[in-house]
């Protein structure tokens, strides 16, 4: 399957008209929606930016809000949930600017964000995509970036090897970097919370794999940015909070499942049989060491036995039904 072909609206005159283009997908988001929605009608200033939310066929009442509270919100109902990608390459085809923000429902974007991010990219025509850091509910900046993963650092992730105080710097994972530093740097893989993209750029790289339901697209679309030669960064000056969950909430199982096939469906795209043989047993190995982990944990006093309990659970069941053979 193709995922490079793409038909953008006004094909021509995007940057006449319309700076940033903001792509918001939505499923059942109805707590989320309308601060997010808020927060990135405020955020416009020196440029000029167009809204487009697509309803992934919510059923929560989410494109109703949309529709009364946001009237200058174009409103894209998709009528089923395609997914992440699916649903944010129909907003993109809608977009006519010269930038695409593809920000999570779950994301209150405070005003200098973007502002700081097109002026970034408007100074640095080599950088394709760039992102915010992130920052949790409570103030606290989160990891906004990843490493390239490779066979060694999924198994330093797998037995937590990454968690050790004091591990050497090639021992850590693909989750051991460090977004501290204020002035924007180029990294290998920006989490798919919150992007900015050029337009050129996603016309050359093409818009997001859309045989990725939800999760490890991030992934792809980096891995094909870099191959296309175009720089990946993350702008630490510019921030936006990440509340998370907005859609995994509602049934975490069912989304690790997902995150777990995504992932392995991400490593068989670019890699050979014997390295996904390799990825596979050591994403099965990373789930057993979390199952005896939680298992141990709900064995000790003082803890909350039944959050162990339940992760335990969610660990063996998801190994036995993507991992497992004959399970995929």
């Amino acid at each position: 399957m193709r995922c490079s072909a793409i038909r953008f609206a006004d094909e021509g005159e995007h940057s006449e008209n319309i700076d940033v283009s903001i792509v918001v997908v939505t499923w059942n988001s109805g707590r989320f929606v309308h601060e997010c929605l808020a927060s990135l009608e405020a955020a416009e200033g020196t440029f000029v930016s167009e809204i487009i939310v697509v309803d992934n066929g919510s059923s929560d009442g989410t494109p109703e809000i949309i529709a009364h509270d946001f009237p200058n919100v174009e409103l894209l109902r998709a009528g089923e949930n395609l997914g992440f990608a699916r649903g944010s390459n129909l907003g993109i085809a809608h977009c006519r600017g010269k930038y695409i923000c593809l920000v999570n429902v779950d994301v209150n974007v405070p005003p200098p964000c973007i502002s700081t991010l097109w002026s970034y990219m408007e100074s640095h025509c080599d950088v394709g995509m760039a992102g915010p850091q992130l920052v949790n509910w409570s103030g606290i900046p989160g990891r906004s970036s990843m490493k390239f993963w490779t066979l060694w650092r999924v198994f330093c992730r797998a037995i937590a090897l990454d968690r050790v105080p004091g591990t050497p710097r090639w021992c850590r994972s693909y989750l051991s970097t460090s977004n501290r530093d204020t002035t924007p740097q180029d990294v290998d893989i920006l989490n798919g919370w919150f992007w900015m993209v050029r337009r050129q750029a996603v016309t050359e790289v093409g818009v997001l794999d859309p045989r990725f339901f939800m999760y490890a697209e991030d992934l792809d679309w980096c891995h094909r940015f870099h191959q296309a030669g175009w720089r990946v960064v993350l702008h630490s000056d510019a921030a936006a909070i990440h509340y998370g969950g907005g859609s995994s909430a509602r049934d975490p199982l069912r989304f690790l499942i997902e995150r777990e096939r995504a992932n392995l469906q991400y490593w068989r795209k670019f890699h050979g049989r014997l390295s996904t043989l390799v990825f596979r047993f050591l994403c099965g190995l990373n789930l057993t060491v979390r199952f005896v982990g939680y298992a141990a944990v709900s064995c000790m006093p003082c803890r909350d036995h039944a959050a162990a309990r339940l992760k335990r659970r969610y660990s063996l069941r998801c190994l036995l039904r993507t991992l497992a053979p004959g399970s995929q």
